[in-house]
């Protein structure tokens, strides 16, 4: 039976419907599930619009600049990493072997004569593991990046080089080994060389890359927080009063932030795999696009020099992942900030 109440006139009636349009209280929870302020008796629930539409300025136009950054932020990492990468095998390989060069005598025999002697002083000699004789024409290859090939090299009075294997158990005394080569070969026609100013000048290049690289990486940041700062603003500016009707109904500034995380953590997520991907096209292609440098096979030894093949292993691959997730943490966790702040201001 319906509940009545009894009125003055000692009549009883039962309590008038509520209006179609009246605005039901609104709870937190009401909110976390995305229920509308105003709801028509008798509809259910519909999951309320965002507060930031993704077609707005803020979802497109800025979506293309992010994954445009984060292209070129990759293309560094990729970089600095294949570069590091060739330089640490160019550092093992320098700190296996020594090199003992032998220059050229008054004719080829009396040449070949020395160097076979040399190489055979080197194997009894403590410390050494092996010794190889670079041949004339092994060594007028090395020289065809820089020359080219030409029948002109064989002419050059070029230096003989001999391999010298150190043996990594028991390496032997860098210094000493040359003393004894000098006072063996007192003309000064056989000189040892340690690779150590070599070792030093990849130090220095490598280093000086990977600082480069960092710059360009923190410029990126720093430009993708400037962006993400901006779109925040603007986006709070044109959803002002659905802010304030917010604020009106009972939503908190914890509701109202993580809307704009959500949103600008979803867009830095696709624009940094846009961008990843874009990087990972370009290295997967690099080998099949340095023919169309020009050059020839100068450009392509140069090329190899300094980033080796030019394609991303599997750990090349995860760094570029790795900056896909930072761009995107950089564009949630800025966005928090300029909401909390610009909210803060307002209140």
């Amino acid at each position: 039976m319906s509940a009545s109440y009894d009125n003055p006139y000692g009549a009883s009636r039962a309590p008038e419907p509520e209006p179609e349009d009246a605005v039901r209280p609104v709870t937190e929870d009401a909110f976390e599930q995305g229920v509308p302020a105003r709801q028509k008796s008798g509809q259910k629930s519909t999951a309320s619009a965002p507060i930031v539409p993704a077609g707005s300025v803020t979802g497109n136009s800025l979506m293309l600049v992010i994954a445009i950054m984060c292209f070129f932020a990759c293309l560094t990492a990729g970089v600095v990493y294949l570069v590091n990468q060739t330089a640490a095998a160019w550092m093992r390989d320098v700190g296996t072997e020594v090199t003992v060069t032998v220059l050229q005598q008054d004719n080829t025999e009396q040449t070949d004569k020395l160097v076979s002697d040399v190489a055979f002083y080197l194997g009894t000699l403590p410390g050494i593991s092996d010794r190889r004789i670079v041949t004339a024409e092994e060594s007028a290859k090395l020289l065809e990046p820089w020359l080219g090939q030409s029948e002109a090299i064989g002419a050059l009075p070029v230096p003989r080089l001999i391999a010298v294997a150190i043996d990594a158990g028991s390496p032997p005394d860098i210094d000493a080994l040359r003393e004894a080569l000098k006072s063996q070969y007192p003309s000064g026609d056989v000189q040892l060389d340690d690779h150590r100013q070599w070792q030093s000048q990849i130090r220095a290049v490598t280093r000086f890359l990977a600082l480069v690289g960092l710059g360009v990486l923190v410029l990126v940041g720093a430009a993708t927080v400037l962006l993400i700062v901006s779109a925040t603003r603007s986006a709070m500016a044109s959803n002002r009063e659905i802010v304030e009707v917010l604020h009106f109904v009972g939503a908190t500034d914890r509701f109202i932030a993580r809307e704009f995380e959500r949103h600008f953590l979803t867009l830095g997520v696709k624009a940094g795999l846009f961008g990843a991907i874009a990087a990972a096209a370009f290295f997967f292609l690099m080998p099949f696009l340095t023919p169309f440098l020009g050059g020839g096979q100068v450009t392509d030894a140069q090329m190899g020099y300094l980033v080796g093949s030019g394609v991303l292993d599997l750990a090349g691959y995860i760094l570029l992942g790795i900056v896909v997730i930072v761009v995107a943490a950089l564009c949630m966790l800025t966005s928090r900030y300029g909401v909390y702040r610009i909210l803060n201001v307002r209140d």
